[in-house]
C-alpha cells in the first residue's frame, strides 16, 4: 500500500485483458445489459477495477497494457500454444474499443505491440522503470507475473469474491510457490504446465511436486540434470520429457526485450477530459460508474441549492366566482419561465437548471379544489408520491406530484397529521376514483400500496413506464434515472442530494425544505409523462401494446392486492420446527467430526477443504479456487457424495442450516407486527422470461421436494378456522405448450387422451407396452421430458438418472424419433433467433439473445438453449398471469371474500371463507383452465386445507 514517507515515484501497468475477461466472467450469470441490449459486462468490470486501482493508489504513473495479436515468438517455438482458448465472447470483443476510448479520453497511455503479449509488455516496462527509480506496481490476477517480482516490482491483485486487493512482494511470492526466489516462478510453472495456455509442462508434475522438485534442485535444468535420482514412473516420465520440459519453461517466461520504451512524462496521471468520459459513461449508461468517477476527480454533483423552480403560492382564500385562478393561467403561460442557468454545474446532459420549467407548489385547500378540476378535465395524467420509507406499511405520505403537460406540474404537500392527511386526500380523491383518467406513473404498485394505507384506491387504467420499459427490454435496467438519461437526454435530481446516503445519518422527506421537493417530486412526474409518450410508441411499433395492456396493466393492482393481504403465518409451529432441526443439525455435526476425526468449522470452505481433501484424502487431484482454496461447492461434493458418507451428510447438514436460516427461523422475524401478516413483495420487472419472482421474503425458492421443505409450507395457515387455504397448480404446463408450440401429434394426443405423459413417453422411447413401464423407466423418460425444456445433454442426463452416458446417449436418440416434430421445433426456433436476435412467447413476448450467433461454443449454446425454454417457460408466465387477472376480476365483481395470496410459478394460493369455498373452487379451476386455447388442454389440480402442504 502506498506510504506517504515513500520517496520512490510509483508506477502502476495494468494488464488490460486479464481485467477485462475477469470482468465479463464476474457478470456472466447477470450480464450488465443496458438500454441499447448492449452486453456492458466486461467494459463496467475492467472500469470498476481501474478506479479502484486510482482511488486506493493515486498512482503517479499509469498506464494499460494491451494484446495484440497474441505472441508470435510463442506461437513459433510451440504450435499448440493458447491453441484451446475459445473463441473471444462477443461482449469483450466489443468492449475493447469503449475501454480504449474511455482511457484516450483519460488521458491514460494504451500500450500495445503486434506480436506481444500484454505479459511481456508489463514486464520490459517494469524492469525499465525499475531502473530509473521507480516502484512499479503490475496490477493483475494473473500469477506467471510473480516471476518479474523484485524489491521494487510488486503484483497488485485485485480484490476477488469478497476478499480484499493482495500485494505481493518478494516475501509472499517465496511462501507462495515455496521459492527462494521470485525468478523460480518460471521454473514452477514450467514443471506444472498451464492448462489455460496449453503449455504442457512435465507429464504428472503437479503443484506439490513442482514446489519439491524446486527445494531439491532449484530449476528446471537442475532437475532435469539429475533424473538418475527420480525413481520409478516419475523418472521415466520425465527423462521421456525433457525437452518438453525446457520448452514449456521457454514458453512460461515473460520476456523483457520488447521494443517498448518507458517514458515517464508520458506515463503522468493527468486530468481526464471530463466531458468526454462523462458522454461515454452515458451512452453506455453507467450511473454509478459516473457519480464515482466524479467524486473521484472532486468534480461536484448537481447541488439542490442551486435549483431555482417557481414555487407559486399566490393562491386566494375564496374561490373566484367563475371557477378559474390566476394560478393555472400563470402555469399555462409557463413556457416563457425559464429556470437560472448561472449557477449550474456543467453537464452534457438537460438538467432542471437549464430546462425551462414550471413546477407550483399547491397548498391550500381551494388550491387543492382546483388542482383536482383541472385533472378532472385531462384523459391522462401522470403522479408520484413522496414518502418516509421505502415499506410500503410504514410509509407516510410527504406529499403527491401531478403533471400532464411536459415541464408542468403541480405538488401537494402533507402534513404529518394523519387526520388533516386525509382531508386532503378526501380532495383529491375524485381524480384517483376517475375511471376515464389514465393514471401514469414508474413503478405504481408502490404508490397504489401506500394510497391504499389511506384508503384510497387508483381507479382506471394505469400506464407503468417501469413496466412498459421491462417489456421493451426485459433484460435491461429499469431504474428511472437511468432511463432519464439514456433516453430523455436529462440528468434528473438525486435522492441522496436531498436525504443523503443510506444510514442513521439519512434524512426523511419531510426534513428537505419545501423548494427543494417540489422540484424533485414534480420533475420525477414531469419526466415519467414524457417516458410513456416515447414507450407507448415503442410498445405499438413492437407489438407489445396489447401484453403491456391486457396482461401486465391489470396484474399491478392483482399483486398489489396479494402483497397488501398477506397470509398468515403460524411463528409457534416455526419455533417448534427449529427447536427440532437444531437438534438434527447437532447430530449431523458430531456424526461428520466423528468421521473426520476431527471438530472443526463446518461452516469454513477452506477447514473443510483441509479435512476432505488432506486429512481423508478424498480425491488424489482435487479442484482448487483462484484464491488457492480447496473447492467445495455443491456441485464438487455432489459428485463424492455417492461415494463417501461424509459428503453426503455435509450436503444434508447445509441444506438444513440454509432452510432453518433463510426461512424456519427468518420468517417469524418478517410478520408484520401491524397485521400480523407475512406479506411478501413480488416483482413484476425482474425476469426476463416474464416470470414474477419473490422476495422479501421468497416464497418461490421453498423446496416442496424436501420433507423439511413441505414443513415449512405447514407454517402457511388459512386466516381463522372460518376459512381454508387452496392451491391451484397447473398440471405439466410447460409440456403441455411444447407439445403445442411443436405441434407433435405423438405428444398431443396423449394429452388429449389423458394419458400419464411420462408413461405414454416411456412405452414410446423404449417401445414397450404401456402397461409394463416400470418406475425407474417412467422416471427417465420424465427427466428427458423436462429436460429437453432446458437443453439436456447425455452428460446431463446421466448425472440425474442411473443411466451412463452412452445409454442416456441412445434414450436422447430415441426420444427425437419419437417426437421428430418437437426436434424440428428446437431447430426452428435456434434459426428463428439467429436471423431475428429474439424469441417470443404465445402473446409476442419478446427474449432477446445477443449472443445466438457467438463464435464462443459456450457463450452461444447458453443462447440456444433460452431459444428453445424461454417460449416455454415466457409462455407459462403469461398463461398464469391471464388466469390471475380473470380470478381477480371474477371474485371483486361477484363480490366474494375469498383472496389470493401467493403466486408461485405454476401455483396459486387462495384463502377462501368455507361458506363460498365450493363456487369458488370452480370459478377458480375454470378461469385456469381457459386462461388460453391450445392445442392441447390446461389441468388445473385443486387442493384445499388448513395449512399450505395439505393445499397443496
Amino acid at each position: 500500500m502506498h506510504s506517504s514517507s515513500d520517496s520512490k515515484k510509483r508506477l502502476f501497468l495494468i494488464d488490460a485483458f486479464a481485467l477485462i475477461f475477469r470482468g465479463y466472467y464476474a457478470f456472466i450469470k447477470n450480464p450488465r445489459i443496458n438500454s441499447k441490449n448492449l452486453d456492458t459486462s466486461a467494459i463496467m468490470g475492467f472500469m470498476n477495477s481501474l478506479l479502484e486501482v486510482i482511488r486506493r493508489e493515486k498512482p503517479d504513473h499509469l498506464a494499460v497494457c494491451f494484446d495484440k495479436g497474441g505472441s508470435v515468438a510463442r506461437t513459433e517455438a510451440y504450435e499448440a500454444y493458447k491453441a484451446n482458448r475459445l473463441e473471444t465472447p462477443e461482449a469483450i470483443r466489443i468492449a475493447v474499443p469503449y475501454i480504449q476510448r474511455i482511457l484516450e479520453a483519460m488521458h491514460i497511455p494504451v500500450i500495445e505491440k503486434a506480436g506481444f503479449e500484454a505479459d511481456d509488455i508489463i514486464g520490459t516496462l517494469a524492469k525499465q522503470a525499475e531502473k530509473k527509480g521507480f516502484k512499479v506496481y503490475m496490477v493483475t490476477p494473473d500469477k506467471d507475473f510473480a516471476q518479474l517480482v523484485s524489491d521494487n516490482i510488486f503484483m497488485w491483485k485485485p480484490a476477488r469474491m469478497g476478499n480484499g486487493i493482495e500485494i505481493w512482494g518478494v516475501p509472499e511470492v517465496q511462501a507462495k510457490f515455496e521459492v527462494t526466489r521470485p525468478e523460480q516462478v518460471i521454473d514452477y510453472l514450467g514443471m506444472m504446465g498451464d492448462s489455460a495456455d496449453n503449455i504442457p509442462g512435465l507429464p504428472g508434475v503437479g503443484d506439490k511436486t513442482a514446489k519439491k522438485f524446486l527445494k531439491q534442485y532449484g530449476s528446471m535444468e537442475n532437475l532435469l540434470a539429475n533424473t538418475h535420482e527420480l525413481k520409478g514412473k516419475m523418472k521415466e516420465k520425465i527423462e521421456a520429457n525433457k525437452a518438453l520440459g525446457l520448452l514449456s519453461k521457454q514458453l512460461a517466461t515473460i520476456m523483457l526485450d520488447v521494443p517498448v520504451t518507458f517514458d515517464a512524462d508520458a506515463y503522468t496521471m493527468d486530468s481526464p477530459d471530463m466531458e468526454k468520459v462523462t458522454d461515454l459513461f452515458q451512452e453506455l449508461e453507467f450511473r454509478r460508474l459516473q457519480d464515482q468517477f466524479m467524486r473521484l476527480f472532486n468534480r461536484q454533483a448537481v447541488s439542490t441549492s442551486q435549483i431555482n423552480t417557481t414555487v407559486q403560492k399566490t393562491v386566494p382564500k375564496k374561490k373566484p366566482a367563475n371557477g378559474q385562478l390566476d394560478l393555472f393561467a400563470a402555469f399555462d403561460a409557463a413556457s416563457n419561465n425559464t429556470a437560472e442557468t448561472a449557477a449550474a454545474p456543467v453537464s452534457r446532459f438537460k438538467t432542471i437548471h437549464t430546462t425551462k420549467h414550471f413546477y407550483q407548489l399547491i397548498d391550500t385547500a381551494i388550491g387543492q379544489e382546483l388542482l383536482v378540476e383541472k385533472l378532472l378535465q385531462q384523459k391522462n395524467v401522470c403522479f408520484d408520491t413522496e414518502t418516509t420509507s421505502l415499506n410500503t406499511f410504514e410509509a407516510e405520505l410527504v406529499g403527491i406530484a401531478f403533471s400532464y403537460e411536459k415541464h408542468k406540474g403541480f405538488y401537494v404537500p402533507f402534513p404529518k397529521d394523519k387526520t388533516e392527511t386525509k382531508a386532503i386526500l378526501n380532495r383529491l380523491k375524485p381524480f384517483f376514483d376517475a375511471e376515464n383518467i389514465e393514471k401514469i406513473g414508474h413503478n405504481l404498485k408502490y404508490d397504489i400500496k401506500v394510497l391504499a394505507n389511506y384508503n384510497i384506491t387508483v381507479k382506471g387504467s394505469i400506464f407503468d413506464t417501469m413496466l412498459a420499459h421491462y417489456i421493451l427490454s426485459p433484460d435491461g435496467r429499469h431504474n428511472m434515472d437511468i432511463l432519464t438519461t439514456t433516453i430523455l437526454d436529462y440528468e434528473p435530481i438525486s435522492i441522496t442530494s436531498l436525504i443523503g446516503k443510506k444510514g442513521k445519518n439519512q434524512l426523511s422527506m419531510r426534513d428537505v425544505p419545501i423548494k427543494e421537493v417540489v422540484a424533485y417530486a414534480v420533475e420525477d412526474a414531469d419526466i415519467t409523462l414524457q417516458l410513456k409518450e416515447l414507450f407507448e410508441k415503442d410498445l405499438a411499433e413492437l407489438k407489445q401494446k396489447e401484453l403491456f395492456q391486457t396482461v401486465e396493466s391489470p396484474l399491478v393492482n392483482v399483486l398489489a392486492a396479494m402483497e397488501y393481504e398477506g397470509i398468515n403465518l403460524d411463528i409457534d409451529f416455526l419455533k417448534i420446527l427449529s427447536i427440532s432441526i437444531t437438534k438434527d443439525i447437532e447430530a449431523l455435526e458430531k456424526t461428520i467430526y466423528a468421521a473426520a476425526n476431527t471438530d472443526f468449522n463446518l461452516a469454513s470452505p477452506k477447514q473443510l477443504g483441509i479435512v476432505l481433501f488432506e486429512e481423508l484424502k478424498l480425491v488424489a487431484k482435487p479442484k482448487k479456487t483462484k484464491t488457492g482454496q480447496y473447492a467445495t461447492g455443491e456441485d464438487i461434493l455432489t459428485k463424492l457424495a455417492d461415494e463417501h458418507q461424509i459428503v453426503k451428510d455435509i450436503l444434508v447438514w447445509r441444506g438444513l442450516i440454509k432452510l432453518k436460516n433463510t426461512y424456519i427461523d427468518a420468517l417469524p422475524e418478517l410478520v408484520n407486527k401491524d397485521t400480523k401478516r407475512l406479506h411478501t413483495t413480488y416483482m413484476q420487472t425482474v425476469a426476463a422470461t416474464g416470470r414474477l419472482s419473490s422476495t422479501n421474503p421468497n416464497l418461490q425458492n421453498i423446496p416442496i421436494r424436501t420433507k423439511l421443505g413441505k414443513e415449512i409450507r405447514k407454517a402457511f395457515v388459512a386466516r381463522d378456522d372460518k376459512h381454508t387455504l387452496l392451491a391451484a397448480d397447473y398440471s405439466q404446463i410447460e409440456l403441455r405448450i411444447i407439445a403445442a408450440l411443436s405441434n407433435e401429434p405423438t405428444m398431443i394426443t396423449s394429452f388429449q387422451n389423458g394419458e400419464d405423459i411420462h408413461k405414454a413417453t416411456a412405452a414410446k422411447v423404449f417401445n414397450i407396452p404401456l402397461e409394463t413401464v416400470t418406475r425407474e423407466q417412467r422416471s427417465q423418460a420424465k427427466t428427458v421430458n423436462f429436460g429437453i425444456i432446458y437443453g439436456v445433454s447425455a452428460f446431463g442426463l446421466a448425472r440425474q438418472t442411473t443411466l451412463s452416458r452412452k445409454e442416456a446417449k441412445v434414450l436422447i436418440e430415441a426420444y427425437y424419433e419419437t417426437y421428430p416434430k418437437l426436434k424440428d421445433y428446437i431447430a426452428k426456433q435456434i434459426a428463428f433467433a439467429r436471423e431475428n436476435g429474439y424469441v417470443t412467447t404465445i402473446l409476442g413476448r419478446r427474449r432477446y439473445l445477443n449472443n445466438i450467433n457467438s463464435n464462443n461454443a459456450i457463450v452461444r449454446a447458453a443462447d440456444e438453449r433460452n431459444a428453445v425454454n424461454a417460449p416455454i417457460q415466457g409462455s407459462a408466465a403469461d398463461i398464469i398471469k391471464i388466469a390471475m387477472n380473470s380470478i381477480q376480476e371474477k371474485l371483486i365483481n361477484n363480490n366474494y371474500k375469498t383472496k389470493m395470496l401467493l403466486q408461485v410459478h405454476d401455483e396459486l394460493v387462495f384463502d377462501v371463507p368455507n361458506d363460498e369455498l365450493e363456487k369458488v373452487q370452480q370459478l377458480i379451476k375454470n378461469e385456469m383452465e381457459n386462461a388460453f386455447k391450445l392445442e392441447v388442454p390446461l389441468l388445473v389440480d385443486l387442493g384445499t386445507g388448513n395449512n399450505w402442504l395439505e393445499a397443496h
